[in-house]
């Protein structure tokens, strides 16, 4: 089981899952043509994809997704929130394949498992990914975290963790208070605090790989995103992987 990144941020974000012959899109923020061009950079034409997966409909998440779906004949799984919010009354996401936030289904060779958070979207959902023997858990839009989603997160072999911003950067910098309020609400996004403080709750024994996304480009840095993480795993900073906005990461093997 292996995945990587195209690009994580407020411009655009989408991660592939790959296990056996089975690879999932985990949104898809970028134009077609883009993610088209950013899945060559990962050695993988787009017909090789067998699912879209949307987390939300939060143009960075979802502005692609239909387009790319639709050019290749790739079928979507989203929650029906999210669809309804996500169409907007023109056959946007029609034939796509509705999920819910807490029953479990199958891409193949992939286990996918919902789990639902809070986050200001219609039906936001998140998701854990198995192959039988290993697990990796995506959370990367959430204001805030729940026992749930810890439960969901915990003895997993990888984890990709938002830690959008630092709250101090964000509090002192020069966004609307309005935005900041939403950012730093419990519907909004975590930061570097709370992720480490989710990953300080949960089992971390498996873990091989930890990496942070969603990182706002104007409040936080690499390296604050991964001294919070390594505090709360008591390792390293450099053995915390980074999803940058322009490059993603690359393919990360779960042995």
């Amino acid at each position: 089981m292996r995945f990587a990144s195209l690009g994580s941020g407020s411009e655009g974000n989408a991660l592939v899952v790959e296990a056996g012959n089975s690879r999932i899109l985990l949104d898809c923020g970028f134009s077609a043509a883009e993610t088209v061009r950013r899945l060559g950079r990962l050695g993988l034409e787009p017909e090789a994809i067998n699912a879209v997966l949307v987390t939300h409909e939060h143009d960075d998440h979802v502005g692609g997704a239909d387009r790319f779906a639709r050019r290749f004949g790739i079928p979507v799984y989203l929650s029906h929130g999210t669809r309804e919010a996500a169409a907007g009354g023109d056959g946007v996401f029609s034939g796509a394949m509705i999920i819910d936030s807490h029953t479990p289904f199958a891409v193949g060779d992939l286990e996918v498992f919902p789990y639902p958070v809070p986050h200001d979207a219609r039906e936001p959902t998140q998701f854990v990914f198995g192959d039988g023997a290993h697990r990796l858990g995506v959370l990367t839009d959430a204001g805030s975290s729940t026992p749930h989603i810890e439960q969901m997160l915990s003895g997993l072999d990888a984890l990709v963790i938002e830690c959008n911003h630092d709250r101090d950067l964000l509090l002192g910098g020069n966004y609307p208070e309005r935005l900041k309020q939403r950012i730093a609400g419990r519907y909004g996004h975590l930061d570097n605090g709370q992720a480490a403080g989710i990953v300080a709750n949960i089992d971390t024994q498996s873990l091989q790989h930890v990496v942070a996304a969603h990182l706002s480009q104007r409040n936080n840095r690499p390296e604050l995103a991964c001294a919070a993480l390594a505090g709360a795993l008591g390792c390293t900073e450099g053995w915390i992987g980074v999803a940058t906005q322009a490059e993603g990461f690359g393919w990360r093997m779960i042995a």
